[in-house]
């Protein structure tokens, strides 16, 4: 059993405070923000692997993350539950690898498909983002892991005053500043648009729509309309002509959902990066662990990069601090 310090709380933060606590670590997660507060509170926290590569590591800790939420639907408590929809593809030689995870898939039927495109019909975990973070960080806390509310402004500082065997980043976006990984990781702005769900169980999403990225996504109260992909982009103020953009392209693609109310809308920055970063950190006296990098995905790798955060620190020994020099990717 080690003492082990989990940097960001939002859903991959958690999750890993999770397994760790689980596995018989004595766990704390610091943020300065709740997850609710963070991108996760902004995620359509649909099953996709989107805005990361389709590794053979990727596609697993997919897999391993859709079978757990797959459990956890059977529970009304946790806010997830298996809805039913379509990938939609508009060109041709699409990358179809994620179907791998999924454990059954079928070519949507045309009839209904916007012109010119095809369909891969499929059922995945949904999450309600509000109802599944309270109800993980309740299980975190169950598991005696303590939070504390502060700002992490660098790993050193937090080393120096925290007398924990391990860290572990899992701050998204901001664990590229705190481990110097800013060459490779960058910010990719979603923008999103909540509507009154007029009956809609089905979601969509269409990557290749002409007028940009679209998705619909209907969730228990609302339907979360999207969507934006701005790489490189910091602003997150809701911009109205983006809104009334996504708001166009949904209708056409849904058109239930014309004149539906707003309920809410939100922007935030996914944590972009050449590669999704799971392992050790070189360079500093005690062992740290990075878990960021995961794009439009947190909520789709959550437990499976969780699950390899835990297998690298067992609960019998912790290993030591990375002396080689550290290469990055994961």
């Amino acid at each position: 059993m080690g003492t082990v310090t989990v940097v960001g709380a939002g859903v991959v933060g958690l999750s890993v405070a999770h397994e760790l606590a689980r596995a018989g670590h004595r766990v704390s997660v610091v943020a300065d923000r709740a997850a609710a507060d963070s991108v996760s509170g902004v995620a359509a926290a649909i099953w996709f692997p989107h805005d990361v590569d389709h590794s053979a590591t990727v596609l697993e800790s997919a897999a391993v993350t859709y079978r757990r939420l797959a459990e956890l639907a059977g529970d009304p408590r946790t806010g997830v539950s298996l809805r039913g929809g379509t990938v939609l593809s508009r060109r041709a030689g699409v990358d179809t690898s994620w179907t791998r995870a999924v454990p059954h898939t079928a070519p949507a039927a045309p009839d209904g498909l916007p012109p010119g495109a095809t369909g891969i019909r499929c059922t995945v975990p949904l999450v309600e983002t509000s109802t599944y973070l309270a109800w993980l960080r309740g299980r975190v806390a169950a598991l005696g892991v303590r939070f504390r509310a502060a700002a992490v402004t660098s790993i050193a500082g937090l080393l120096r005053d925290d007398d924990a065997d391990a860290l572990v980043v899992a701050a998204g976006l901001r664990s590229a500043a705190l481990l110097g990984d800013d060459d490779v990781s960058f910010p990719i702005r979603g923008q999103v648009v909540r509507l009154a769900n007029p009956g809609l169980t089905d979601w969509i999403t269409d990557d290749d729509n002409p007028g940009g990225l679209t998705y619909v996504v209907p969730r228990r109260d609302d339907v979360v309309c999207g969507g934006t992909g701005d790489v490189g982009c910091w602003d997150e103020r809701v911009d109205p002509d983006v809104e009334a953009a996504i708001l166009e392209r949904v209708v056409a693609l849904v058109p239930a959902l014309a004149g539906q109310p707003v309920r809410s809308r939100a922007a935030g920055l996914r944590p972009g990066r050449a590669g999704v970063r799971v392992g050790p950190v070189a360079g500093h006296d005690r062992p740290v662990y990075a878990c960021y990098g995961h794009g439009g995905a947190g909520f789709t790798l959550s437990w499976g990069d969780a699950a390899r955060i835990a297998a690298m620190l067992p609960p019998d020994g912790l290993p030591g601090p990375v002396a080689a020099p550290d290469a990055g990717g994961q």
